[in-house]
């Protein structure tokens, strides 16, 4: 059957959510608000404005703090220009040619000025400590807008590959920016030619483990893999990844799918298929994906095992809502059709008192204006959110791409992380402001405020075992703060450190050069510190997949069974589904 002939299943009701906004929220209040956040690209300029004044007027009633600043800066303008004090680990300037006069001027004064910014900025008696990093990352943005490599006269690679390729280079970077800015200004609709290559398609490219729609509503289609083994684990594994992106992320090529890894170790796999929303979804709330998402991807879950537990997986903000739901079910509370037999958390935090980076980006002005904005739409677009990725690690993602790209005349070779990492998708008003309220700025989950259908819920009622994994460079959930699970729940706990960041590292097949895992030796008693954790763990080489497989293994029934008809003799289509198609 194809696509296009999907039929939706209609959920059961659900009692209405509060609203997004106060009720006392004035429309024209909104509006202007709105208007303001798409003029500054969703940043509260009051909220800069706030922490920059208790910066400075800090920093004035500090003579100590500012006469060492002033004896810094002589110090530097007065020393030697020299040289090696270097790039400090800093890839822009790993080229040798930086070493030479008088790029190594530029390289020199730069750094100077970094660490008279990062001193100036950091440990001024008396700044909040929120206000205090707004003004440091605000500082380091505007120093790597203007370092010595982004500049064609100020950066010798550029300057060595023009001479080298006779101006080619030049030349290919203007077309390069030529074509991006045709796009960007392109109408919504209008074709605009990509570079060979750049697009992989879901069900041709990406997305091509065999596998049926079995299930949908007017919020997920659910998935269920084709098995490949002639015999399977009783339980089967349902996957929840995170609405912020579309589900491929685990489904990716044939080599690096998680999904496909799982199905040939003998696994029943079914994966949520989140629907994008559009501005008539403006109301859906996170009831709506707990109650339609989880809750029914579970009942789905439960009647093709038979009615054996289910292996619960969640990615990123999935992996927050799973942890939701396992607390509901735990709690005996609500008691959607279906049992858990293991929750595995990958990369999901489930206490935001620490968020990293993006925390930066979260206090009562930001998200007056961020609620604005999606007042005004709907919902917010998949792009607004990408520009905060980026800006968050703008010096790699930014200024050193466009120098690649528009100075050198090179273009990164496509692959299909990249090309997921396009296929953006947006995030209805209500359940985006009741995910950054309650849960970013509250932190209404782990102080136990966080309700479902009007019941509070506790991670302190999850006994499921639990597996959850941290990445090192994760930015977006960084793993000291996924780790504060076992201070929230004493469920029993595997923790697993992988390397990589919050794709890579969760993308990480067996095989993958480079990969390394850290986790704990069995039998430990009582709470270890991250810090603790990280000194006593075991570093082994390559892949956290086989080690978690293990895991699933060990909390599943040793007798395999014959494998479920596909969707129990129901299926809608062929997979990747509907869903995963809208743009």
């Amino acid at each position: 059957m194809k696509n296009a002939q999907l039929k939706v299943v209609p959920a059961a009701p659900i009692a209405a959510p509060a609203p997004a906004v106060a009720p006392r929220a004035n429309a024209l209040d909104l509006y202007v608000q709105s208007r303001v956040a798409r003029l500054t690209g969703g940043v509260s300029p009051i909220a800069m404005s706030l922490a920059f004044q208790d910066w400075w007027q800090h920093l004035a009633v500090s003579p100590g703090t500012c006469s060492e600043l002033a004896a810094q800066c002589i110090g530097g303008l007065a020393g030697a220009a020299a040289p090696e004090d270097g790039a400090g680990g800093d890839s822009r300037f790993d080229n040798f040619a930086w070493r030479q006069w008088p790029f190594s001027q530029y390289v020199h004064g730069f750094k100077q000025a970094e660490r008279f910014w990062a001193q100036a900025t950091t440990g001024v008696r008396g700044v909040a400590p929120h206000h205090a990093e707004v003004v440091a990352f605000t500082a380091r943005q505007l120093l790597d807008m203007y370092s010595p490599s982004n500049f064609l006269w100020t950066n010798p690679e550029v300057l060595q590959a023009a001479a080298t390729s006779g101006g080619r280079s030049l030349i290919d970077g203007a077309l390069n920016w030529r074509r991006d800015l045709c796009r960007h200004l392109a109408p919504p609709g209008m074709a605009v030619p990509e570079p060979v290559g750049a697009s992989y398609v879901p069900g041709q490219d990406v997305a091509v483990t065999p596998g049926e729609v079995i299930y949908s509503n007017e919020l997920m289609e659910l998935i269920q893999y084709t098995p490949q083994t002639e015999q399977v684990y009783r339980e089967p594994v349902l996957i929840v990844p995170s609405w912020i992106m579309k589900y491929y992320i685990l489904d990716l090529s044939p080599h690096n799918s998680l999904v496909r890894y799982l199905v040939q170790q003998g696994h029943t796999v079914l994966m949520l298929s989140w629907r994008n929303p559009g501005q008539h979804d403006r109301d859906m709330g996170m009831d709506d994906y707990l109650q339609r998402g989880v809750f029914a991807a579970l009942e789905q879950a439960d009647r093709l095992g038979g009615g054996e537990a289910v292996h619960a997986v969640g990615y990123c903000l999935g992996g927050t809502l799973l942890a939701i739901a396992a607390a509901a079910i735990d709690s005996g509370e609500h008691a959607p059709r279906g049992k858990l037999a293991s929750v595995s958390l990958l990369a999901a935090q489930t206490d935001f008192s620490e968020p990293g980076e993006l925390g930066l980006f979260i206090d009562d002005s930001e998200l007056a204006l961020l609620d604005a904005l999606m007042w005004d739409q709907g919902y917010l677009d998949g792009d607004q959110m990408a520009a905060s990725f980026q800006l968050l690690h703008a010096r790699d993602l930014v200024w050193s791409r466009m120098m690649r790209e528009y100075l050198l005349g090179e273009r990164t070779a496509p692959n299909d992380l990249m090309s997921w990492n396009a296929d953006s998708t947006r995030l209805p008003f209500r359940m985006h402001s009741e995910y950054l309220h309650g849960l970013f700025l509250h932190n209404d989950l782990a102080e136990g405020r966080y309700r479902v259908q009007g019941k509070p819920v506790a991670l302190a009622d999850i006994r499921t075992p639990m597996f959850v994994v941290g990445t090192e460079r994760d930015h977006v959930s960084p793993w000291r703060s996924v780790y504060k699970i076992h201070l929230l729940s004493g469920a029993p706990i595997d923790f697993v450190l992988a390397s990589g960041g919050h794709n890579a590292g969760i993308v990480s097949e067996p095989g993958h050069a480079g990969r390394s895992y850290r986790s704990h030796p069995a039998g430990g008693a009582g709470y270890n510190s991250p810090d603790e954790w990280l000194s006593g763990a075991d570093r082994s080489e390559g892949s956290w997949w086989p080690h978690w497989q293990q895991w699933l293994v060990r909390h599943s029934v040793r007798q395999r069974v014959a494998p479920p008809a596909m969707g129990l003799g129901r299926v809608l289509g062929p997979a990747p589904g509907h869903f995963v198609m809208e743009h």
